[in-house]
Order: C-alpha cells, then sequence, then structure tokens
C-alpha cells in the first residue's frame, strides 16, 4: 500500500512537471508569433515613390569612348613681369578685378631712366656738333684741294675724321633709343583682356628684372589639357564630343577635341589631348573635370550608372517587383552616355525592367513600394539623378 502511494505521488509531481514546461513553451511560442508578426507588419510599410525615382531597363545607343581627367586651363593667359629693375609704384589692382588690354597696371620709378635719358641725347647732340665740325673742315680740304693748295692725304684725314663722328653720332643715338626704351619700360601695361588670378609683388617693392607683378586669365576660352595612354589615344580624332563633369558645376559641360599633340611625355610615353570647352557659369581656372570621349557607340541594356549600387559584394541594381523590392545582382558592361548623362550597360535584368534611381538611396529586400505614375527613360532618370545628387 505505501509503495503505491509513493509511485502515485512521483506520477503526480511527473505530470505537473510537464504540465509547467507545456505552458512556458506555449507562452514562449505565442511571444515569438507576436514579434514576427510585429516585424512583419513593419516591413510592410509601403514606400510611396515618384515616377521620377523609377527607371524602365530598355535598349539604348551609348556612345562609348575613353575616359577623361584634367584640369581647366584657360586658353589665353599672361604673366605682366617688370622689364626694368626699380621701386614698383602704383600697383592698385587686386585677384578679381578686370583689365583690358593696354591698360597701365603698374610703374617702376622713372627718376634714374628720366635721367639717362637726358644724358644719352645730350650726348648724341654732342656727338651731331662733332659731326658738323668735321663736315666742315672736309668741304673745306676737299675746295682746298681742288684749287692745289693741299694735298689729297689731307682730304683724306678729314673723310676719315667724318666718318668717325658719324658713327659716333650714331652710336649716340642708339643709346638715346635704348635709354628711351628703358624709360618706356617703366609703364607695366596689360597684354590681354582678362581678370586678375594672381598678384605677386607689393607697392614700393623694389623688383628686378623678369620679377613677376601680376598674372592675367582669359575665362573666355578654356580648355581641358587630358593625359591618354598610347592605346587609348589611337582611337581619338579632332572634333570628337565628350561631356565633362566639372566640380562645382551641376550640368555636364560639352567639349570637343581640337588638338592631339603629335609628341608623347617624356617617361610616361602619354599623349596629350586638347578638348575645347564650352562657356558655362561657374567655369574657372584649374577646376577639375572628368568625362567620356565618346570614340565608338553600341546598343546594350542600360541603366543610369547612379542606379547601380556597389555597397554589396556584387553591384546590384534595386528592382521593381510585384510592388516589392528585389536586390538583383547584375554585371556591368560598357559605360557611355546618351543626351550628355552617364549610362551604363548591363547583364541580368530584362527588357522593360523598373529599377529604382540612385537618388532614392538604399531600401531593404521585400519592402513594399507604390510608384505614382509610369516609370520614366533612363536618359532622364538620370536626369533627374543627376540634378538630384544622387549616388
Amino acid at each position: 500500500m505505501k509503495t503505491w502511494m509513493k509511485w502515485a505521488s512521483l506520477a503526480l509531481v511527473v505530470a505537473l512537471l510537464a504540465s509547467g514546461v507545456w505552458r512556458a513553451l506555449s507562452a514562449r511560442k505565442l511571444q515569438q508569433e507576436a514579434v514576427a508578426k510585429l516585424a512583419t507588419q513593419n516591413t510592410q510599410a509601403v514606400v510611396q515613390l515618384s515616377a521620377a525615382d523609377v527607371v524602365q531597363v530598355t535598349t539604348r545607343e551609348l556612345a562609348t569612348g575613353v575616359a577623361l581627367s584634367g584640369a581647366l586651363k584657360a586658353v589665353n593667359t599672361a604673366l605682366v613681369k617688370a622689364r626694368v629693375p626699380g621701386e614698383l609704384q602704383g600697383l592698385s589692382v587686386r585677384e578679381g578685378d578686370a583689365v583690358k588690354a593696354g591698360q597701365i597696371i603698374a610703374r617702376v620709378d622713372a627718376t634714374e631712366y628720366n635721367a639717362r635719358v637726358q644724358q644719352a641725347q645730350q650726348q648724341a647732340q654732342a656727338a651731331k656738333a662733332q659731326v658738323d665740325i668735321a663736315r666742315r673742315n672736309f668741304d673745306n680740304n676737299r675746295s682746298l684741294v681742288q684749287q692745289g693748295f693741299i694735298s689729297k692725304t689731307a682730304v683724306d684725314s678729314s673723310t676719315a675724321s667724318l666718318a668717325a663722328a658719324e658713327a659716333t653720332y650714331r652710336a649716340a643715338q642708339a643709346g638715346a633709343d635704348v635709354a628711351a626704351k628703358s624709360l618706356q619700360d617703366t609703364v607695366l601695361r596689360a597684354p590681354i583682356s582678362g581678370l586678375i588670378s594672381q598678384r605677386l609683388a607689393q607697392p614700393g617693392e623694389r623688383v628686378g628684372v623678369d620679377a613677376r607683378i601680376v598674372e592675367i586669365v582669359d575665362l573666355r576660352q578654356l580648355e581641358l589639357e587630358a593625359s591618354l595612354s598610347a592605346s587609348e589615344s589611337a582611337a581619338v580624332r579632332v572634333g570628337q564630343s565628350a561631356a565633362l563633369q566639372i566640380e562645382g558645376v551641376s550640368q555636364p559641360v560639352a567639349a570637343r577635341v581640337i588638338r592631339i599633340n603629335p609628341s608623347t611625355t617624356t617617361g610616361s610615353r602619354a599623349v596629350l589631348i586638347y578638348l575645347s570647352v564650352e562657356a558655362a557659369p561657374g567655369l574657372r581656372q584649374g577646376l577639375f573635370a572628368q568625362g567620356t570621349l565618346g570614340t565608338d557607340r553600341v546598343q546594350a541594356l542600360a541603366v543610369p550608372l547612379s542606379a547601380v549600387r556597389t555597397d554589396q559584394p556584387q553591384p546590384y541594381v534595386q528592382l521593381i517587383n510585384d510592388n516589392k523590392v528585389l536586390h538583383q545582382t547584375v554585371e556591368m558592361g560598357a559605360r557611355g552616355e546618351r543626351d550628355g548623362q552617364p549610362l551604363v550597360a548591363i547583364k541580368g535584368l530584362t527588357e522593360n525592367a523598373s529599377v529604382l534611381v540612385g537618388s532614392v538611396g538604399p531600401l531593404r529586400a521585400g519592402t513594399l513600394v507604390q510608384v505614382a505614375g509610369p516609370a520614366v527613360p533612363a536618359q532622364a532618370a538620370s536626369a533627374a539623378s543627376t540634378a538630384s545628387g544622387g549616388q
């Protein structure tokens, strides 16, 4: 009897323990289901998109070519240098001031050069007087030798004296011209019209010959000097066009090849090409520019370059399928341009697939989206992404 009661008590304890464990597991399962349901509700939040946020993958003709980069340079620049030494006076222009060709920029103290001009002129006058005396002697001796009063040797001597006096006079005149030229060089003028980019001296400073005073830049004509390898330069021709992205300028700027250097650079053996850049607001000498020079055209499925994301190990696009965002891995191909906008050929997508442009930013896979209106063409979406600063 006692044994039976002991086993019954033990079975009751086990049953109670099993019941407690089952209730705990059930409560934990309910808690996990609630958390999962809440997470599902959070992921199902709908993101509203505009038509400009979505682009359709379509076959495009891309202008492919070689990548360019470099700094803008003004075609016309000038350094105003001192031509004579002396104290710099009257320099009032500063960086950013506009000057015209022939405008007086500064002067060098002309006191010493005025004195030299006067000295040279007086020496020339003295030499001229000696010429007059020598000529009168020559005329007198020539008359006397004709009358037989003096020998021909005396005439020869007076002839030599006249020639020497005339040579001395010409040398004195040349010295006066040199002094006058030095006096003119004390006035420093702008050789071209443009803007002062650097002021390299200060008023009152004593400058030497060829000392740099100011630099003038004419921004009306700008060009890009780009360095290409020998293989890249083989397809470059004068007249080919490029679209440049210039720092500080929101819209692409058109450029055209105007010259190709016939020689390679020493050491790197690179080929320099020069592109004329169209005028645009905000362009300055020294701004960094990069772009693609169109050398060929290809047909390919393409999307804006900004739509391809690289924040994962493999490049991908944010594909919209059944109003959900999918991260679709793609293979990038040739890069080119269409209507001045950067595009890239891709593999891994189908024609007319809808992807998000780069300006939207990263969205988690599975995010619900709602697009207002139809997707825009690739080149229009690229323009919108560029204007909004998309990656």
